[in-house]
């Protein structure tokens, strides 16, 4: 399951949905820049390493070797489930991940500043510099923090050279190699029965035919490889991702479900084509309350767009979709989706590689009819608005693939499962020719 926008489209909510139906939840990449937060019977989960499917005492979940994980965040998470009375002891770590070391996060908020207004919106919270230790191979990996006496060699080295940077790169006060030795040797021992070889793991879990969900931060547009570069994270949000970090081949994946929202929003610096500065732009963000789990910053906020749309369909090579967020439309008079792009008086229908060319593109609409009424207690596509059921129709035609969730608020019952993506049959209920009734 992966983020079909530019993250935050409540990917949480539906990794809490159909983990209901998943025996194992993997986790594949991402650190604790990303935020999901579930709401279960009035109560609010915010999770930012931890599966969402942790919530489910019978459900498995990993962290996998593509994540990058901070052992301070990941315990304080640890703490507030068993706080709350919920289960850990189905948590398992891979020991092939990467660890985020204090001195990564100091030099990620050094380096952004000193970028000034060439900055990328950066959470600050270390991640890509743990990435570049990776590429770099100077990083540390969980494995690496249950051996102790390597550990301890590694880390004095590692603290001294990265000190050197700390102090005559950025001007910062060095760190004490002891006191971080201290640290995260005490992080070890509280990690230590979590930790396994996950790939090893999964592939068990796949040879005993058990129904196993992959679950991407971030989102599409936001990907290494794949999204608004510069302004993307550093890791593989897409599907492709997945297999590289959980350890498994392409053949093991049989769907990809894609997450969006009913409109489109973006966190950070980057070209936005349909956001909205004024009124609706506000009352989207009100109505969403659209701030962002992780840094509390206030989401941009524009139309759907379905350039960006169809291109996650093709790069994810998505099967479904899940909509979230319908409700928040529910007010507006019209509704518009982004259909195309114009350059300088040229129709672009497919997303641009070059963030340059991307900033200049102007959104081409198409304006429907909004619904003026609540769908937060719809159940079922027919208890919808006909403008809300044209609308989403008009979304699957749009993107060329079919709708099987549709979400209506937080909680876990404002929702319309049009088709269970994970034990339900393969079947299309809202296709490119605007019908609802299933083709076989």
């Amino acid at each position: 399951m992966i983020g079909a926008q530019w993250g935050d489209e409540g990917k949480g909510k539906i990794t809490d949905l159909l983990s209901g139906s998943a025996d194992v939840v993997v986790r594949y990449q991402g650190g604790v820049n990303a935020g999901h937060t579930v709401v279960v019977q009035g109560q609010t989960f915010k999770l930012h390493l931890i599966p969402s499917g942790i919530l489910y005492p019978e459900t498995e979940c990993i962290i996998g070797s593509g994540t990058v994980i901070d052992p301070k965040v990941l315990l304080q998470e640890l703490d507030q489930l068993h706080e709350l009375g919920i289960a850990t002891d189905k948590l398992h770590i891979s020991e092939s991940a990467h660890v985020t070391m204090p001195y990564h996060r100091l030099i990620d908020q050094a380096s952004e500043e000193k970028r000034g207004s060439h900055k990328i919106g950066t959470t600050g919270r270390g991640i890509g510099p743990t990435y570049a230790d990776k590429s770099e191979r100077t990083g540390i990996r969980i494995v690496d923090l249950m051996l102790q006496d390597d550990l301890v060699k590694q880390l004095r080295w590692t603290v001294n050279y990265k000190n050197v940077i700390l102090e005559k790169l950025y001007d910062l006060p060095p760190l004490d190699p002891e006191a971080v030795i201290e640290e995260y040797l005490g992080y070890a021992e509280r990690l230590r029965p979590h930790v396994v070889d996950s790939s090893l793991r999964i592939y068990d879990a796949i040879q005993q035919k058990r129904n196993i969900l992959f679950e991407g931060a971030q989102g599409t547009l936001l990907d290494l490889d794949h999204g608004t570069y510069p302004y993307v994270t550093s890791s593989n949000p897409v599907a492709g991702g997945a297999c590289i970090g959980s350890g498994v081949g392409p053949t093991m994946i049989d769907r990809v479900i894609g997450v969006a929202k009913a409109y489109t929003t973006r966190v950070g610096e980057g070209p936005f084509p349909t956001e909205l500065d004024g009124e609706v732009g506000e009352l989207l963000c009100d109505r969403g309350a659209e701030f962002g789990t992780t840094t509390g910053r206030r989401r941009r906020c524009g139309w759907f767009d379905g350039v960006i749309g169809r291109y996650a369909v093709r790069i994810n090579g998505l099967d479904c979709l899940a909509i979230t967020k319908l409700d928040v439309l529910d007010t507006l008079d019209e509704i518009k989706v982004c259909v195309a792009y114009d350059i300088d008086g040229k129709q672009i229908n497919d997303f641009p590689t070059s963030a340059r060319l991307f900033a200049q593109c102007t959104p081409i609409y198409k304006t429907l009819p909004g619904w003026k009424q609540s769908t937060a207690d719809c159940r079922t596509l027919d208890d919808l608005p006909k403008p809300a059921l044209a609308y989403l129709k008009y979304l699957a035609e749009l993107m060329e693939v079919p709708i099987a969730i549709v979400s209506l608020g937080a909680s876990r019952d404002q929702t319309i499962i049009v088709e269970d993506p994970i034990h339900g049959p393969k079947r299309a209920l809202l296709y490119s020719n605007g019908t609802a009734s299933p083709v076989m």
